[in-house]
This record gives C-alpha cells, structure tokens and sequence, in this order.
C-alpha cells in the first residue's frame, strides 16, 4: 500500500518526461528541446522566473542557462502546461538540476505564485542564500521581479493611450510636461521618463508646473 501511495504522490507531481537536444535557448527560463523523433518542445522552466530580455540581468540569465543546456542532452520532469503550450518541467543535464542551479547562482526569483511542488521551498532557502551573498542579479540592492516588470509594462501601454489624447496640445504651439508625482519631477517630451509610471501629472506649461510644486528634470527641461 505504501508503494502504491508513493507512486501516486510522484505521478501527481511529474506526469512525463521528455529528453532529447537542448537547440534553443530564448531567455534564462526558457529552452526547445529536440527529441529523437525530430520533434521540437519549448520548455518553461518550472517554479522559477529570470530576469526579462529587457531587464537588468537577463542578458547574464539567458547567457547563463546557454552555458548549462546549449548543445547537451537534456531531460525534463513535466509538471505542466501553461497558457502559451509550452510545457512547464524540472530541467536536467548531467545530473545538474538547471531552475535550481539559476537560483542558487542568483539568476532567477522562485516563482512564488507558480511554484507549488515539496522542493520548493526549500529553493526560497537557496534564494535567500543567493541573496546573502550578492549573487548575481543580488549585487543590486532592489532588483525588481519580473513579474512585476511585466505588470508595469502593461500599465505604461496604458499611459501611452492616454498621452496620445494630449498630442493636440502640442500641435496647436503649446508643449506639455508629465509630472512625476512620487518625486515631483516633470520632464519635457524629449525626457527618456516622459511616460515613466508615475508620471501622471500633466501641466501645459514649466510655469504651471513649478507653481505645483515639480521641479524640472536638469537634462531635458530647459
């Protein structure tokens, strides 16, 4: 019975498994293997996140994964499916558990809202080691999760649909400032942070705005 149990448990947790070529490497937490039978099958790596493409660190993440999968034989322990059809798996090469080698080395967050299985938390631990000792994306001192990366890119997708409802004012000869209102900042359409989250704030005006209070940011208000 006790056999029998086990068996279930494990069943319950991995359902399959799936070997063969890593030929592809996206980003830190995503690879194609190919099979023996030609077939190609996008792997998430479960329980993990890696910085994006466009974050600081995902560049390393990718690079670091490549250096550990790119080439070799690969197995991978599914768990899942997630909404894009890729499955969701532990991933192995040589032995080398490669979600939990990204976290320990400080390349990836445990996923806290995915990563459900028993190992789990016991890679929060590694996580927190990682963190310890500066490791990786670590040696900055707030490095910002990707999943809340994600988030503020669809809020700023937002902003953009709001700031082409102020164009007009532009083109009839008067310029508009976006006001930050956590730091009381406006900056000037050429600002690189003209659309930044926080920036809500509108003023047609540099006089409306330092009447409000915002100071104009040194590089690009004049």
């Amino acid at each position: 019975m006790l056999i029998v149990f086990l068996a279930t448990v494990v069943s319950a947790e991995a359902a399959s498994t799936i070997s063969g070529k890593v030929v592809s490497v996206a980003d830190g937490d995503t690879i194609t293997i190919l099979s023996s039978n030609n077939r190609q099958t996008k792997i998430r790596l479960y329980g993990i996140d890696t910085p994006e493409k466009a974050q600081a660190y995902g560049k390393q993440a990718k690079k670091f994964t490549a250096s550990l999968t790119a080439g070799k034989r690969a197995t991978t322990t599914v768990y899942d499916t997630d909404r894009y059809g890729r499955s969701v798996g532990v991933v192995f090469v040589n032995g080398t558990n490669v979600n939990e080698e990204l976290i320990t080395n400080g390349f990836a967050w445990q996923y806290r809202k995915y990563c459900k299985a028993s190992f789990c938390k016991d890679w929060l631990k590694k996580e927190e080691y990682a963190r310890s000792f500066a490791f990786g994306l670590w040696a900055e001192s707030n490095p910002q999760p990707p999943w809340d990366w994600r988030k503020s890119k669809r809020g700023q997708s937002t902003k953009r649909s709001y700031a082409s409802s102020i164009t007009s004012q532009s083109n009839s000869g008067s310029s508009s400032y976006h006001g930050n209102k956590r730091s009381h900042v406006f900056h000037g359409q050429s600002c690189q942070h003209y659309n930044c989250n926080n920036c809500t704030k509108i003023f047609r005006t540099i006089s409306e705005a330092t009447k409000a209070g915002y100071k104009p940011h040194k590089q690009c208000v004049r």
